[in-house]
């Protein structure tokens, strides 16, 4: 009993605690709301006060921009003002310089109507004059003209042609001494030797006996070594030595590589003799690339960019020769005369390079193929790809006027390379042949009493009858006995033309 009366009375306590702690915080809650709507009214206030002044600061600011937008205006206006009434002026003056203009061409107009009518007075004067003085002459005009030249040609022409004479011989004389001049520097840094190489066709044996070891039973052997080489074999009465006779210089060399071959071997039968000429073959291949190879390295030409065939062909050039002098050395020297002739008178020292090694390039082919070394030359060069500047030396250096400042250098060093002492040699039968139809040349003009031919065909002295021809004629005479010469000869290098006019008095005193 005694602890539900203390379990009611703490419920009872417990009531009345929860009743006054609630009635404090509802206490408070109200002076809380309170002192925020008094707040809220506070700030309303203030924003209502922050409105009215930030309008009238805009307004303020409003007026002051209205105020300087019409005083820009006012200013525009008074400029357009300004500058209407300048154009107005302008005008005004560009008018009047018009109207001056106009009084000025018409002036003008008069003035010219005037002149042209004064011209054409004094143009009548003038046929007027002209026929009182042929009525006094009793010449025309044109055969006053006429007469007066001819006077002036018959009083004047020794003059004039003592004066030719002196010119031409003051030019020849310069341009001489400047081409010698070039011509000596080129050649001194040249320095090429003067031993020509020659392609044999000879092949020596170790003795008789072995001449009936290659011809063999019956022939087989040697009929085997013409068809396997397509040359011939001249086995005579010189002792210890046979001959390769065939028209294809590389034909030649295979098969004295492989007699060659078959000689020092010992075994000489139709299945060895065949691979001799297989081997040599071979070897004459690589022999031929490797000159080639050279041929570019020794003239400073790279092999970049040409093609290897290009380079065989080159070097077949080897095994080519023309008036007894190699092909490839002569190549060589023209690539080295060109280049430094190129250097002395500014032009393209690679083309003049280039060009003169391969100028004669068509002469590796031409015992093969139908048609002459020029074009041949050209064939080649262009099949593999070279430009144009250097395919046309093939051809250039055998025209009279080339068209290429290197085209010329390259005929002047073929004509240097082939000229020089030693470089050439002719048999005794082509030497006279020569000699004879330079003099035949010279002697079929009229006019002509004697022809030398002298220096080895280099030069020709011909002699005229002075009362034949003059000075002048002798002149005309020189340059078309050498204009023949070129056109109907073959020849090496240049060959000069001397006309020698003499005219001897002869008196006696008895």
């Amino acid at each position: 009993m005694f602890y539900v009366i203390a379990l009611i009375l703490g419920a009872a306590a417990g009531a009345i605690v929860a009743s006054l702690v609630y009635s404090d915080k509802a206490a408070k809650a109200k002076l809380t709301l309170s002192e925020a709507e008094s707040k809220a009214e506070k700030l309303l206030k203030d924003a209502e006060a922050k409105e009215q002044d930030i309008m009238v600061r805009a307004k303020d600011k409003a007026i002051k921009v209205i105020e300087e937008a019409r005083r820009e205006e006012k200013q525009t206006q008074e400029e357009l003002k300004k500058q209407q009434a300048a154009l107005v002026e302008r005008e005004t003056a560009f008018g009047t310089k018009m109207l001056e203009m106009d009084e000025i061409k018409k002036g003008l107009e008069t003035k010219n109507s005037a002149l042209i009518e004064k011209e054409k007075q004094i143009d009548e004067l003038k046929l007027e004059e002209s026929r009182k003085l042929e009525e006094v002459a009793g010449l025309t005009q044109q055969q006053a003209v006429d007469r007066l030249l001819s006077l002036v040609e018959e009083q004047s022409q020794d003059t004039l042609m003592s004066r030719v004479r002196k010119l031409e011989q003051m030019e020849s004389d310069e341009i001489d001494r400047k081409a010698k001049n070039i011509l000596a520097v080129a050649v001194q840094r040249l320095a090429a030797s003067h031993v020509v190489e020659t392609t044999t066709t000879n092949v020596e044996l170790p003795s008789d006996e072995m001449k009936g070891r290659v011809i063999g039973r019956e022939g087989r052997n040697i009929k085997a070594i013409e068809l396997l080489t397509g040359c011939e074999l001249i086995i005579d009465e010189t002792p210890n030595m046979l001959t390769i006779s065939g028209f294809s210089p590389i034909r030649r060399q295979v098969a004295k590589r492989a007699l060659d071959k078959l000689i020092s071997d010992g075994r000489i039968h139709p299945g060895r003799i065949e691979e001799a000429v297989d081997e040599a073959k071979k070897d004459l291949a690589l022999d031929i690339k490797k000159s080639g190879e050279d041929a570019l390295f020794q003239v400073g030409i790279s092999m970049a960019g040409i093609d290897p065939k290009l380079v065989q062909i080159l070097g077949r050039l080897k095994y080519r020769t023309s008036y007894g002098q190699n092909i490839l050395q002569h190549s060589m020297e023209v690539s080295l005369i060109a280049a430094t002739l190129g250097e002395e008178l500014g032009a393209n020292v690679a083309v003049c390079k280039k060009g003169g090694l391969f100028h004669d390039i068509g002469k590796a082919v031409d015992h093969d193929l139908q048609g002459g070394h020029p074009e041949l030359g050209v064939q080649i060069l262009k099949k593999f790809g070279m430009p144009e500047e250097i395919w046309y030396q093939s051809i250039g250096h055998h025209e009279d006027k080339p068209k290429t400042l290197e085209a010329v250098i390259v005929k002047a060093a073929d004509a240097i390379s082939g000229a020089r002492p030693g470089a050439r040699k002719d048999s005794l039968e082509l030497y006279v042949k020569r000699l004879e139809e330079l003099e035949a040349v010279a002697t079929s003009f009229e006019g002509v009493e004697k022809v030398y031919a002298i220096q080895a065909g280099r030069e020709i002295r011909v002699f005229v009858n002075p009362k034949a021809m003059d000075d002048f004629a002798t002149t005309n005479l020189a340059r078309e006995i050498a204009a023949k010469i070129e056109a109907e000869l073959k020849y090496p290098g240049e060959i000069r033309v001397t006309i020698i006019r003499e005219t001897r008095v002869i008196e006696y005193a008895r």
